[in-house]
């Protein structure tokens, strides 16, 4: 099968983030396969066709190993190669670690962790046997500091950009690049999922999805190792955490993210 236009794989897309990512490569000439674990994701597909995009929409439950095998045999099935993809699949969760249920806690670990890591695996395995290929892993500046009410996804982002960064060194002499972006707190539906509407961070002020991914995109196209997005507030406080100790990284994450009595 021959084409004209390049192919990208984006995940979590049927909303926030993963949309406008999906947005931004319908926007410069890709096809797609999007995937979601929810309905909304048929309606993101219609919402990209209209960018002029081919659009292969797979609803698959990241949360499994059945729905990651789905995912990928989709995308396998088309007979094209991966020019690009964006793993931007992640759930999360507020709460003291006592508190919260551990079938949540697994929920996280299974999107954030398992299904990033597995799906990086057959992305790059695919992408190195060409030399050819570009790969955008979603982290968060919540990598960068223990998070204190929200252990386990902190700690899950803190998994991801390791990996990531991990896997750059082992390919720097390839022509596949890896990048990672990492968002501040973002006006999409990731707080009210969480359980932490009622938060500092989930009331206090948030980037638009559609510059972080704006930005994201730039720097995977560019080739750039990371990129911290989107506002000067959030780069401000990617370069602070370098310096501070976990003990006070982790007080200011308890202020933001402790529910509010």
């Amino acid at each position: 099968m021959t084409t004209a236009s390049p192919l990208a794989l984006v995940t979590g897309a049927s909303s926030g983030i993963g949309l406008e990512l999906a947005r931004q490569f319908a926007q410069h000439g890709f096809d797609l396969v999007v995937n979601a674990e929810d309905a909304g994701i048929e309606k993101a597909a219609m919402l990209l066709r209209a960018e002029g995009a081919v659009v292969h929409p797979v609803r698959a439950d990241l949360r499994t190993p059945e729905g990651i095998e789905a995912l990928w045999t989709a995308v396998t099935a088309l007979g094209r190669a991966l020019d690009a993809a964006a793993l931007n699949a992640g759930v999360g969760e507020g709460g003291a670690f006592v508190d919260t249920d551990w079938a949540d806690d697994l929920e996280i670990l299974q999107v954030n962790v398992v299904s990033t890591t597995a799906l990086m695996k057959l992305v790059l395995t695919q992408m190195t046997r060409r030399n050819e290929g570009r790969l955008l892993v979603t982290s968060s500046i919540a990598s960068t500091m223990p998070g204190s009410y929200q252990s386990i996804y902190n700690a899950s982002k803190s998994f991801v950009q390791s990996l990531t960064e991990a896997v750059q060194d082992e390919l720097k002499d390839s022509a596949v690049t890896i990048t990672s972006l990492m968002p501040g707190p973002t006006d999409t539906n990731f707080f009210a999922r969480a359980d932490m509407a009622d938060t500092g961070m989930g009331q206090g002020p948030k980037d638009g999805a559609a510059e972080v991914a704006e930005q994201g995109f730039a720097a995977l196209m560019a080739g750039e190792r990371k990129v911290v997005a989107a506002s000067l507030a959030v780069k401000a406080q990617e370069a602070v955490n370098k310096v501070l100790p976990d003990s006070v990284k982790a007080m200011g994450n308890r202020a933001m993210a402790k529910p509010r009595d």
